[in-house]
């Protein structure tokens, strides 16, 4: 499943890492109820994503982690330059 889930994940950081998301946004476009494909789930498990808190509002970043997954998978991404 792993090789499924990493180009998910890939897309997932490198939606996030394009613009600040809140909380709400990345839920409403990543949740999922299927048990198979938890991109989502998996990113934070793997602690790819972080959620902190601007200005009372739930907001999700990327970690140096992720921007170093999202590196190795992606690398013309922007992050590279990071």
């Amino acid at each position: 499943m792993t090789d499924t889930l990493n180009p998910l994940i890939c897309d997932l950081l490198a939606w996030i890492a394009a613009g600040e998301r809140s909380y709400g946004e990345v839920m409403e476009a990543w949740r999922t109820s299927c048990p198979r494909l938890p991109v989502w789930e998996e990113a934070n498990e793997r602690g790819f994503v972080t959620r902190t808190c601007i200005d009372g509002e739930a907001t999700i970043r990327v970690t140096p982690s992720g921007q170093a997954f999202l590196r190795q998978y992606e690398p013309r991404s922007t992050l590279s330059s990071r």
